[in-house]
């Protein structure tokens, strides 16, 4: 058990992931990550060659998390809203989401059921 009684899992998914931005895929993933952490919605942590980075930016929002890290974020464009973090040096205990990418879940158009319960 963690700090606090909070817990992180880690398991592999099947489920497809797709998000679609401006009528645009902006990703599109039949192997996420999910992420289960104590208190919040399953996540989908997406590799990120199923991702087109191309069509977003580099974000200057870093945010810090004491279980897995300081975030990069990457945003829309224009530049109005942040779409999608990441944890280029994640905490060991979560390496396995190094790089791979996370969208807020209102952008995540389509899943699929997946095995895996926290």
């Amino acid at each position: 058990m963690s700090p606090q009684g909070h817990e992180i899992e880690i398991k592999e998914g099947s489920a497809r992931v797709r998000v679609v931005r401006d009528g645009q895929v902006v990703a599109d993933s039949r192997r996420p990550l999910m992420l289960f952490e104590t208190g919040l919605p399953v996540r989908y942590y997406l590799p990120p060659e199923d991702v087109r980075t191309d069509l977003l930016v580099p974000s200057e929002t870093h945010t810090y998390c004491p279980f897995k890290g300081t975030a990069s974020y990457y945003s829309h464009p224009d530049g109005t809203a942040d779409l999608v973090w990441y944890y280029p040096d994640p905490k060991p205990e979560v390496a396995a989401i190094k790089d791979h990418l996370c969208f807020y879940e209102a952008e995540v158009t389509e899943t699929t059921e997946a095995t895996g319960t926290a």
